[in-house]
């Protein structure tokens, strides 16, 4: 079950958040007892410090998060739900004057850490159910936080039970909860309609490939979100080596990761139209897997030379971005797990994206500033076009070299979007690779929220 507050009525034990230099007032306003408690055990305020206070009759009085200094709380997010993992089991309120801002980023990180991802093997996140703090818009972080919930448990999920057919059912299903329409198009039929570079990645599996088409609402503006489901990735005949094939199972996470954005989108009942298209294949070897040196016609007309057989995400995404670009969206964004030079370029962390508006990025990054989900605006330098362009055919999909992957995958997809008004391309990594507050290890959201928060300008560009 998605991660819910409290009811407002519900009897709750106070935390009370006290940064470092507030410490001697909150101290002389305790009574004795708790003040000398405090004392004595040495609490400094620091952050991710907790004390419980105990009471008359031996129950839990309240409890002391220590919220340390603005230089520690800049070094990460979701400070609180580190109290809120270390608190026993029971209802709690915060008693403490944050901004509006940290409230609504505490009072989501505390949601989320009760998070875990149980399907194997019986397990638990936080215990400790918060009342919606007030000023916090509770229905819109209940959203959020069943959005990342989904977007966590597609990713968790391995490929033997997260293959083509299962992401399929998954889309199936978010549309009937909430009234959505959904259609997909399978094997054989993606040529007959027009989809061949989904058909060439996704041929060599056991499962068909297919794409998927998501829709809802029927007045505003468009917006077509675009995610790359590649539910593993061999490398195709250009094989991984097994230190590179471990993770795999997250190379549908850009899927994932507009999954769980369209929830929130629906979920909030946002007056836009909404079309989700995934491409769902699995890349893997057999006698039928595409080729080192094919020429692949995509959906848009322009050809393509296959140059390496392990840079296929980019090929299922062109085709549903020459779909989406069709029907003149007022905004198109791709989210994917594309490249690992996005990785070396700004780590595990934050959501690198692309997009030709200075407009768009701007609202992306102010967006991202206010949610405390990290992005960072990447180049779609022009001289590099000419690495993508290999002379036998119009694209090359893995340029030689090695300088530039990420950069040179997002002007790759950018040829098949030519009409939207906006687009803009995500390059995540989808995967929390050590454990962070609110933030197993595990799969996990990158950019969703910012994009959420970002919607209203994005839509009116």
């Amino acid at each position: 079950m998605p991660p819910t507050f409290a009811p407002p009525t519900a009897p709750s034990i106070p935390v009370h958040v006290v940064a470092e230099d507030g410490l001697e007032a909150f101290r002389a306003a305790l009574p004795a007892a708790h003040a000398r408690w405090l004392e004595q055990t040495g609490f400094r305020a620091a952050l991710g410090e907790l004390r419980l206070l105990p009471g008359e009759d031996g129950a839990i009085a309240g409890a002391v998060a220590g919220y340390g200094t603005p230089a520690a709380r800049a070094r990460g997010r979701f400070h609180l739900a580190a109290a809120a993992a270390a608190l026993p089991e029971g209802t709690y309120h915060l008693r403490c004057d944050l901004p509006d801002d940290a409230r609504a980023e505490e009072a989501l990180g505390w949601l989320l850490s009760g998070y875990a991802f149980d399907r194997y093997r019986a397990q638990s996140g936080a215990t400790a159910v918060l009342k919606a703090p007030a000023g916090v818009d509770a229905a819109r972080l209940e959203a959020i936080a069943a959005g990342e919930v989904l977007t966590r448990d597609l990713i968790n999920t391995p490929a033997a039970d997260m293959g083509p057919e299962a992401l399929e059912d998954a889309v199936f299903a978010l549309a009937a909860q909430h009234g959505a329409e959904v259609g997909a198009v399978r094997g054989d039929a993606l040529l007959a309609q027009n989809f061949p570079m989904i058909h060439a990645v996704g041929r060599a599996a056991a499962q068909a490939p297919r794409l998927l088409d998501m829709r809802w609402g029927d007045a505003g503006p468009r917006l077509t979100l675009v995610g790359k489901g590649v539910c593993f990735d061999t490398g195709g005949l250009n094989l991984k080596p097994a230190s590179s094939m471990g993770l795999m199972k997250k190379d549908m996470g850009g899927a994932a990761t507009v999954l769980g954005l369209a929830h929130m989108i629906m979920a909030l009942g946002l007056p836009l139209r909404l079309r989700v298209l995934i491409p769902a294949v699995e890349n893997s070897v057999s006698g039928a897997s595409f080729r080192p040196q094919d020429i692949l016609t995509s959906r848009k007309g322009l050809t393509v030379e296959i140059n390496n057989t392990d840079a296929e995400g980019r090929l299922v995404l062109a085709d549903a971005l020459a779909l989406a670009d069709e029907e003149q969206s007022d905004c198109i964004i791709s989210m994917a797990t594309l490249t690992g030079a996005a990785r070396v370029a700004v780590g595990p962390d934050i959501a690198p994206f692309y997009t030709g508006s200075d407009d768009a990025a701007d609202a992306i990054a102010r967006a991202a500033a206010a949610v405390a989900d990290p992005v960072w605006r990447m180049p779609l330098h022009a001289p590099y076009e000419a690495m993508i362009e290999p002379g036998i055919a119009d694209l090359d999909n893995a340029p030689k070299g090695g300088f530039a992957g990420s950069i040179t995958a997002a002007l790759f997809l950018r040829r098949f979007v030519s009409a939207a008004p906006a687009y803009l391309h995500f390059d995540i990594y989808g995967w929390q690779p050590t454990a962070a507050p609110a933030r197993p290890k595990g799969g996990v959201g990158m950019g969703a929220r910012a994009i959420l928060e970002a919607l209203p300008e994005l839509l009116a560009l």
